[in-house]
């Protein structure tokens, strides 16, 4: 700043580079091509990974090392599909099947817990569970089996309590303020689907709490709730860790993570942290190598899974673990700007809260697999191999892509110079415009980015929220 008061800009490389972020970020289309390619390189690293993981043990069981990453590919392109189906859709649909999907997701938990339950008791103390089947239909342990097909229902609880949640805060409007509108029925439904899921799944349960917790920072609500929230989750972990089904397992992965002693020889949750905190001390600045890694080959369990981040580790550095963080904080950066800018509601209140889903699963994982919080199972989103969390996440990503093609900006930009009409067939049709309206001065509110409201500031100022 020169002695005058006056501001001299930047200069040098580092000006020159800020000035070229800002400007490709002030771009129309910017969070669209960052959600897409942050989103498109996790889960082109997941494939990778679940291949380099799973080609040893796959090779010495069934002759082929493609066997997990050929299933994992079609989980792709399913997922795929599901992002493609998502974006297309316009929010009145979403919101005509928050009720049903809400219901399935209810529906699909208690079989799975009632299954899981009865082939408990039937099964003799200290013997292995074996499952229940009724025709093709059986559940082993979070999954449920429909002759070929699996699904894991805590994967769809996630999707539906996103939807189910959004509208009924945006038909509550400001009302959702009053503890009155809190407890019916958002509060009785989400404790008890939360409980539902927890009771087999404790890692899913927290995820939930968390996207949940970010669904109500988005409705702007008050203070006191967050802080109820919290000692309600807190007694309901501490029942769920203490049921007698689930108490040893549980208590177990407390232990490893508040016992510093750790002991190599130990078994369970003991030995499958130690392992993962030797793969990502063994990597290094670069890594051993892609494919090179040891302790993949049945030294780590769940080394294609939720600890996937260990042999990122192990087999790419630090430099690799970077680089999945930063793609991170990317998809987080983009789906925060996407619920700040997109004007309706709901887009506003399921933007936010996916996006928070995204991060806060991400935290969780990473943060086990290095020791920074305890074991919970839970996978890491576009990367950890399986099915149901890609394909649902995928999903998630495609409505998140459809909220950022409804920017205001983005939408002018795609109406001012509209596409081929096989490429409005084939990918996503044009987002619908931003309804315009005019302030005192005569300028346009929705063509402004400096300034922007709170992200709840759209939901309290329209009650029923009704959208197009």
């Amino acid at each position: 700043m020169r002695s005058d008061g006056e501001e001299v800009p930047n200069s040098g490389w580092a000006g020159n580079f800020v000035g070229t972020l800002r400007g490709l970020l002030d771009r129309p289309l910017a969070s669209y091509y960052l959600l897409l390619s942050s989103v498109g390189l996790l889960v082109f690293i997941g494939l990778v990974m679940v291949f380099s993981v799973t080609s040893v043990d796959n090779f010495a069981t069934t002759g082929s090392p493609f066997t997990s990453i050929v299933k994992q590919a079609l989980f792709a392109l399913v997922g795929l599909l599901a992002f493609w189906v998502c974006q297309r859709l316009p929010v009145r649909t979403f919101r005509a099947v928050a009720i049903p999907l809400l219901l399935t997701a209810f529906l699909l938990m208690c079989f799975v817990d009632l299954m899981g339950w009865v082939a408990a008791r039937r099964t003799p103390p200290g013997a292995k569970v074996q499952a229940i089947h009724l025709g093709p239909i059986y559940v082993d342990d979070l999954w449920l089996h429909v002759g070929a097909f699996q699904l894991q229902p805590a994967e769809l609880a996630k999707f539906a309590l996103v939807i189910w949640g959004a509208d009924l805060l945006v038909r509550k409007g400001r009302t959702i303020l009053s503890w009155r509108e809190l407890l019916m029925p958002l509060f009785p439904v989400t404790v008890t689907l939360l409980l539902l899921v927890g009771y087999n799944d404790l890692g899913s349960m927290i995820c939930m709490v968390v996207l949940f917790t970010g669904l109500l920072w988005a409705a702007g609500a008050r203070l006191p709730v967050f802080a109820w929230l919290g000692g309600l989750f807190t007694a309901g972990v501490v029942a769920l860790i203490l049921l007698p089904a689930h108490k040893d397992y549980r208590l177990d992965r407390l232990k490893v993570f508040f016992d510093p002693s750790i002991d190599p020889k130990a078994e369970g949750g003991r030995y499958q942290y130690l392992h993962g905190l030797w793969a990502v001390a063994e990597g290094g600045w670069f890594g051993v190598g892609l494919g090179q890694g040891n302790l993949k080959w049945g030294r780590l369990p769940n080394a294609h899974n939720d600890f996937i981040f260990a042999i990122v580790a192990e087999e790419l550095g630090v430099v690799g673990c970077m680089v999945v963080l930063l793609l991170f904080g990317m998809l987080t950066y983009t789906g925060l700007r996407i619920a700040r800018r997109v004007e309706d509601p709901f887009r506003r209140l399921v933007a936010a809260s996916i996006t928070i889903w995204f991060v806060g699963q991400a935290i969780i994982n990473i943060g086990g697999v290095v020791g920074l919080m305890p074991i919970t199972g839970l996978p890491l989103p576009f990367i950890s191999d399986g099915g149901s969390a890609l394909v649902v996440a995928l999903g998630a990503a495609g409505i998140l892509t459809s909220a950022a093609r409804a920017e205001p900006d983005c939408a002018r930009a795609m109406h001012a110079r509209p596409p081929r009409k096989w490429v409005r067939l084939l990918w996503a049709p044009l987002p619908p415009l931003p309804r315009a309206r005019e302030d005192g001065d005569g300028t346009d509110p929705s063509t402004r980015t400096a300034g922007r409201p709170a992200v709840s500031s759209t939901l309290a100022g329209s009650p029923r929220g009704r959208s197009t």
